[in-house]
């Protein structure tokens, strides 16, 4: 019977406090937001975090793209606690408290860098109906410091028991070099080291970044349009293709070649594309009628999650794929990253 050990997946990003209220139109008109919509915060909204967290129904979750995988691949594995670490930068305030709270429910170990020249980071959710309107202001989120984080020895420590090493592409735009010294760990110790293309803006304007981290990539994550977007970037000429896209993403220069790279690009609603060797698979998503979808949101992150939770456990791509399709599924049937008490996957 295969143990899993605490600690075994580390995930080091973004932390931001979601803050969901249902509000009115006049709330969103106030604030220059529409319905369905996803932003980062400017000056004009830094006042809205506190106004929506007066409202009279608040709901708080742990979040932040690799905060909501690691939460969920925890959720999936659901015992023993602790299986996911969690690094990333928070403010000395009321959020910051609240973030730790929500992250020690959620049954990750998370050791958060605090500071005092930001705030916690924060996502809002405006819900007005089927609609939600996401503003993110990432603050302190920003602020993390290799030097004086990372690079202490305790952290440190908890870096060498991991065995599976996960990052979104959004924290290369906070701190590249933490990233580096992590991939580069993962590589040496012949570890599994995953990253996720996140946003095709990450692919645009970080592109030096990303590619000093490809080579110690195992497994590369992203959606059509991200794939579309970094291949175009690359100079790779065929970007209408998918399979082909994942094909030369895996034939790029690679440290460690024990380790042959993976590459996993979800569609939405459709098939699954996936390396599996030198061929290209695609595996079909779980049907669902579309009036049962709340909200699409999370379900990357959620994708992430599951599959992360059966890699932990060394299972089989296939398994960690029809995971990913799971822990999606059942996110997407909810309201933000969110999840009932037990999976019911097996």
């Amino acid at each position: 019977m295969f143990q899993i050990l605490e600690n075994a997946l580390f995930g080091m990003g973004n932390p931001l406090l979601d803050i969901s209220a249902v509000v009115d139109k006049d709330f969103l008109d106030k604030y220059g937001l529409k319905p369905n919509d996803q932003i980062l915060a400017e000056d004009k909204h830094k006042a809205m975090f506190d106004e929506i967290a007066k409202k009279s129904k608040v709901e708080y979750h742990a979040g932040g793209s690799t905060q909501n995988s690691v939460k969920i691949a925890q959720w999936m594995i659901q015992k023993p606690h602790k299986v996911a670490t969690f690094f990333g930068c928070i403010g000395s305030d009321r959020f910051g408290e609240i973030l730790k709270q929500k992250a020690e429910e959620a049954h990750v170990d998370a050791h958060y860098y605090q500071q005092t020249d930001e705030p916690t980071g924060t996502c809002a959710a405006c819900i007005t109906g089927d609609n939600r309107s996401l503003v993110a202001n990432l603050a302190a989120a920003n602020c993390y410091d290799k030097e004086k984080h990372l690079d202490l020895e305790s952290n440190w420590d908890l870096v060498e028991k991991a065995r599976v090493y996960y990052i979104a592409g959004f924290f290369l735009t906070v701190s590249p070099e933490s990233i580096l010294k992590v991939a580069k760990h993962a590589s040496e110790n012949n570890k599994i080291f995953g990253l996720n293309l996140s946003a095709p803006f990450i692919s645009q304007f970080f592109k030096d970044d990303m590619m000093e981290v490809m080579p110690y990539v195992d497994i590369l994550f992203g959606n059509e349009t991200e794939a579309a977007t970094f291949a175009r970037e690359q100079g790779f000429e065929e970007t209408g293709d998918i399979a082909a896209i994942a094909r030369w993403a895996q034939a790029l220069p690679k440290v460690n070649q024990r380790r042959p790279r993976t590459v996993v690009f979800t569609q939405g609603r459709d098939d699954t594309v996936a390396t599996v060797g030198e061929k290209v698979t695609m595996f079909p998503v779980l049907d669902i009628d579309q009036n049962d979808i709340v909200d699409t949101n999370g379900a990357g992150d959620a994708f992430v999650g599951g599959f992360l939770s059966e890699l932990v456990q060394e299972r089989p791509l296939e398994e960690c794929i029809r995971a990913g399709h799971y822990a999606a599924n059942v996110i997407i049937r909810r309201a933000g990253c969110t999840f009932p008490e037990k999976p019911n996957f097996r």
